[in-house]
C-alpha cells in the first residue's frame, strides 16, 4: 500500500512494500521526485574536516569498515546483504528496478529501527551531516525519511567518493607547499614526548596507533585501516596548514612503515630530503624511556585485557617482538638479549619491579639500535640543522617554526634553508 500525507503543504510519501505492478511504477516515481528535493547540503570539504564536524554514514556496514572519515558514525540504510541484492539488482535490471527492490525490502519494522538510529544521532548532532556513497539514493533516501518526521538534515554532496578525493588532493598540497622538519634523535631518546610538547607538529605514530618499533604495537595490536591512516592524515595536515598557515610542521623521524602502514610514498619522500633537528638525550634517561614507554606502560594494560593471563601474553609481546630482529641480531646477540628479557620477566611477574629490563634495553641500543642508526647515517648523510637537549629542542622549534614556510621561500635565509 502507497500513502500520500499532505503536512503543512508538502507531499510526503511513506515508504511500505507494496505489490509489484502498476502501483509499484508510481511509488517509484513519486519516491523520485522527494528524494531529489534540495535540502542544505553541502560541498564545503574544507569546513567540514577543519571543524571535526560529526557525519552519519548511511553506507552498509562493509563499505564503513574498509573506510571512513573521523568523528563518523555509520548508521546505514541497508545492511550488507540489503546492498549486495540491490546493488545486483541496479547491474542486471537499472536503477528504477533497484529502487523498487530497496522499498521492497524496507519493511514497517526496518524503517522504524533506522529511523530510531537516525533520529538519536540528529538530535546528538544538530549541527552535522548524512552521507552515502556517492551522495545518491542513500542519503537522500535517509533525508526523505527524517523529513517525513519533520526533521530537515542535510547531506554531503558528492558523499564519501568526494571526500576521499579531497582529501588525497590536500595530501598532495600538504606536500608541495608546507616545509617539513623532521625530528630525529637516537632510539629511546624522547622524540615522540618532545614532539607532542610543540604547537607545530603532526604526530604521524598518534594516528597510526603504533609506537613505530619492533616493540610499538599496542595491547590490542590494532591500527586504522589503509584508508583511514590516509584520511586522517591528510586530515591532521589540513588542520595545521588552517591553524598555522606560516609554520612548518614538525614530524618525528620514521621509516617507509609505521606497524603495518606504509606512510603515502609522495609524503615519505619529501621526509627523507628535508631538513632534521637532532634530540640528544643520555643513553641512562634513553634506557629509563624506553623501560617506561614500552615495558611499564604496557603491562598494567595486558593486566586489564587478560587478567590472569597477562603474564603469558605479555611475555608473548615481548619475546615475540624481539623475534621479529632475530636475524638483524645475530643468533650470539638475540640469545643473550633473550635471557635478559625473560629473567626480567620472571622479575617483573614476582615482584612487580621493571628495573631488571634496563639490562637488556641496554643491550638492544648499544649492539642493535644505535649501531643501525649510525650505518644508516653514513650512507645517506642528513641535513641536521640544529641539535640539542629537549629544552633546547623545543626553544629552536617556537622560535623557527612558526615562519618556516616564509624562511623556506627566502623570506629570511639566516638559516640557510632555503
Amino acid at each position: 500500500m502507497v500513502y500520500l500525507i499532505t503536512q503543512a503543504g508538502e507531499v510526503s510519501l511513506l515508504l511500505f512494500p507494496c505489490i509489484y505492478g502498476n502501483s509499484d511504477r508510481i511509488l517509484v516515481w513519486f519516491f523520485k521526485q522527494i528524494v531529489m528535493s534540495n535540502f542544505q547540503d553541502t560541498d564545503n570539504f574544507q569546513d567540514i574536516f577543519i571543524n571535526d564536524v560529526p557525519m552519519m554514514d548511511v553506507r552498509a556496514p562493509v563499505e564503513f569498515n574498509n573506510g571512513a572519515f573521523p568523528h563518523t558514525i555509520n548508521v546505514p540504510l541497508l545492511d550488507d546483504k540489503q546492498r549486495e541484492e540491490v546493488g545486483k539488482k541496479y547491474k542486471d535490471a537499472g536503477q528504477d528496478e533497484a529502487i523498487a527492490l530497496g522499498l521492497k525490502l524496507s519493511t514497517p519494522e526496518m524503517r522504524e529501527q533506522r529511523l530510531s538510529n537516525w533520529k538519536k544521532f540528529v538530535q546528538e548532532h544538530p549541527e552535522g551531516y548524512l552521507y552515502c556513497f556517492r551522495g545518491g539514493l542513500r542519503s537522500r533516501t535517509s533525508q526523505a525519511w527524517l523529513k517525513e518526521q519533520g526533521i530537515d538534515y542535510p547531506l554531503i554532496k558528492g558523499g564519501y567518493k568526494a571526500m576521499r578525493t579531497y582529501l588525497l588532493q590536500q595530501l598532495e598540497e600538504t606536500v608541495s607547499t608546507t616545509p617539513f622538519v623532521i625530528l630525529s634523535g637516537l632510539t629511546g631518546s624522547g622524540k615522540t614526548r618532545v614532539l607532542k610538547k610543540t604547537r607545530y607538529h603532526v604526530d604521524l605514530e598518534g594516528l597510526a596507533d603504533h609506537k613505530g618499533s619492533a616493540f610499538g604495537r599496542n595491547v590490542h595490536d590494532t591500527q586504522p585501516t589503509p584508508i583511514n591512516w590516509e584520511n586522517q592524515l591528510s586530515i591532521a595536515c589540513l588542520q595545521h596548514r588552517h591553524q598555522h598557515p606560516r609554520a612548518g610542521i614538525l614530524l618525528e623521524d620514521e621509516g617507509k612503515l609505521i606497524g603495518r602502514l606504509l606512510i603515502p610514498p609522495v609524503f615519505h619522500q619529501k621526509m627523507v630530503v628535508s631538513p632534521r633537528i637532532f634530540l640528544q638525550r643520555p643513553l641512562e634517561e634513553r634506557i629509563a624511556i624506553i623501560r617506561e614507554d614500552y615495558f611499564a606502560d604496557n603491562w598494567p594494560q595486558y593486566q586489564q585485557k587478560y587478567g590472569a593471563q597477562a603474564e603469558q601474553y605479555f611475555s608473548e609481546f615481548l619475546l615475540g617482538s624481539l623475534s621479529r630482529i632475530q636475524k638483524r641480531l645475530g643468533g650470539e646477540r638475540y640469545r643473550l638479549i633473550h635471557a635478559a628479557f625473560k629473567k626480567a620477566l620472571t622479575h617483573l611477574f614476582e615482584s612487580g619491579e621493571f628495573t631488571l629490563f634496563d639490562e637488556g634495553i641496554h643491550l638492544l641500543l648499544m649492539e642493535y639500535y644505535d649501531p643501525m642508526y649510525q650505518y644508516q647515517l653514513e650512507k645517506k648523510p642528513r641535513d641536521v640543522v640544529f641539535q640539542g637537549s629537549e629544552a633546547e629542542i623545543l626553544e629552536w622549534t617556537e622560535e623557527h617554526l612558526k615562519t618556516f614556510s616564509d624562511q623556506v621561500n627566502g623570506a629570511d635565509h639566516k638559516m640557510g634553508l632555503a
